[in-house]
């Protein structure tokens, strides 16, 4: 590809970013004014200055995009630059507490908002886990590795995860998410 190409693969990358975080930014905005039930879809892409028909571009549903992140392939990309004599949990207990390091001074009140969100919507609660066997493939794809024994340690580390995210948010977000995510993995390790 030539730089030209390339510049216009980017450009157009960068757009597609930009747009995505335009729409649940609207979204988040939105649910927090005027609840989740009295959002609808419409209005999400009115606010975020797009149709309905580029919302479902980006989002499937409603759900999708109170769920949405974009932690997965920053969490694939410090998997695979683990060092190889770690174990699985080593490695995905790393990147999960390392990924979340890099994210949280910024982006803490955003990720508190949406815990929130999940736990005031009995929909969005069942949808987490849902979201989790997504996340859960990424992770095996970083880790080249889909054995049962590797997805029942990664499983085990992101029902952890949810766990320990969603007692922080209960608690209004007051410790550090990320020390209470390297204590919970240290249980894990103790057991």
């Amino acid at each position: 590809m030539s730089d030209a190409e390339n510049a216009i693969v980017d450009w157009r990358s960068a757009k597609k970013a930009a747009t995505r975080a335009r729409i649940r930014g609207a979204a988040l905005e939105l649910f927090r004014r005027d609840g989740y039930e009295g959002t609808t879809v419409e209005r999400i892409a009115a606010a975020a200055g797009v149709t309905h028909t580029t919302f479902f571009r980006y989002f499937p549903t409603k759900e999708d995009v109170a769920l949405s992140d974009n932690y997965d392939p920053l969490i694939a990309e410090l998997l695979r630059a683990r060092p190889a004599g770690e174990s699985v949990a080593e490695k995905v207990c790393a990147a999960l507490l390392e990924g979340l390091t890099a994210i949280y001074g910024e982006y803490r009140d955003e990720l508190l908002e949406q815990m929130r969100l999940v736990q005031s919507v009995p929909a969005l609660r069942a949808r987490v886990w849902e979201v989790l066997v997504d996340t859960e493939r990424n992770l095996l794809d970083g880790l080249g590795d889909d054995s049962l024994e590797t997805r029942a340690v990664v499983s085990g580390i992101l029902a952890t995860s949810t766990t320990i995210i969603l007692a922080w948010a209960e608690a209004d977000g007051r410790e550090r998410l990320p020390t209470l995510l390297a204590s919970g993995f240290a249980a894990l390790r103790r057991f």
